[in-house]
């Protein structure tokens, strides 16, 4: 079947850049969007971002596009502890094109595995993306 999902690799340059984001010592929360290059059929640093909240990085979703996120959050938990967990957040709003979220889809776990992130969320509208939203999810991995 030629026309089989199409599984994007992760541009070279970009593994390393995540690879050092992985081991920042920065404390504030940043993130790192990235997209699928149909073209060359790569994973592509779209852009960072620094001190962004989830409900900034929301506002620089498009809504009618999918795109991969990597977001170092400063997580406070209940009992005061603070941590700096790696999320990878999917959106793959509604509306998008077929072709284009099956690329996306296809290409998701690769980009997580060379990542080597564990914290894995989907959205399906960039409203979902707020700080609430990211705790409630992060609650599951304490």
């Amino acid at each position: 079947m030629s026309d089989s999902l199409v599984v994007c690799d992760v541009d070279p340059e970009l593994k390393e850049k995540l690879k050092k984001f992985r081991f920042r010592k920065e404390t504030n929360n940043a993130a790192i969007m990235m997209k699928v290059d149909k073209d060359r059929q790569l994973v592509v640093l779209e852009e960072e971002f620094q001190d962004i909240s989830p409900e900034e990085l929301r506002c620089e979703l498009p809504e009618r596009q999918p795109r991969f996120v990597v977001y170092s959050y400063k997580y406070v938990h209940d009992d005061g502890r603070v941590s700096y967990p790696l999320c990878f957040i999917f959106s793959s709003p509604v509306g998008c094109k077929p072709e284009q979220q099956m690329m996306y889809a296809g290409s998701k776990n690769r980009l997580v595995q060379a990542a080597e992130l564990t914290k894995v969320f989907e959205i399906r509208s960039t409203d979902d993306l707020t700080e609430q939203w990211l705790k409630e999810r992060l609650a599951f991995f304490r």
